[in-house]
């Protein structure tokens, strides 16, 4: 009688169920950690907004807030030199508009010269994908957040949302 070296079929199916089994448990978990951490990182970001509004308004107090997002950042591929174009206070990748998986926007939206506020929100790329949550701010600097994932048009529609803790 000779001795089988190998694997039989049978075993092979096994070992291959077990793997399905422990991807089809991992997967969603790993879905759940990466919007958890887009979340993170927009809650972040609306900070930063936050922070280089109050620093362009008291830089450039004839002009108020920033009219844009891209007048936050600074020149693409370029050494950023200072102005009320472009002031070089946030990162180039979110003065475009999207970072990790959310859409960033950011307007003055009161007054006129000087403006006295602003409205700054990120809303997920794609709903239950990149995100759950939507984030909005405005000259009080609080996050707050829209469990529905829906943009805060108005000022009015970001105060009414649940503040962050």
């Amino acid at each position: 009688m000779r001795k089988q070296k190998g694997f039989s079929l049978i075993e092979l199916l096994i070992v291959v169920a077990i793997i399905l089994i422990i991807a089809a448990i991992a997967i969603p978990n790993l879905l759940r950690a990466r919007m958890a951490a887009n979340e993170s990182s927009a809650v972040g970001s609306i900070r930063t907004i936050n922070t280089g509004e109050v620093t362009y308004n008291t830089s450039y107090p004839a002009v108020g807030f920033a009219p844009t997002l891209l007048s936050l950042g600074g020149a693409a591929n370029a050494v950023c030199v200072p102005a009320a174009a472009s002031a070089c206070l946030i990162d180039n990748q979110l003065s475009s508009g999207t970072k990790s998986g959310y859409v960033f926007t950011a307007a003055s939206v009161a007054g006129g010269p000087p403006t006295i506020s602003y409205l700054a929100t990120g809303t997920p790329v794609t709903i239950n994908q990149t995100g759950l949550r939507s984030f909005c701010s405005y000259e009080d600097a609080v996050v707050r957040a829209d469990p529905t994932g829906a943009v805060a048009a108005t000022v009015a529609a970001c105060q009414v949302l649940s503040p962050l803790n």
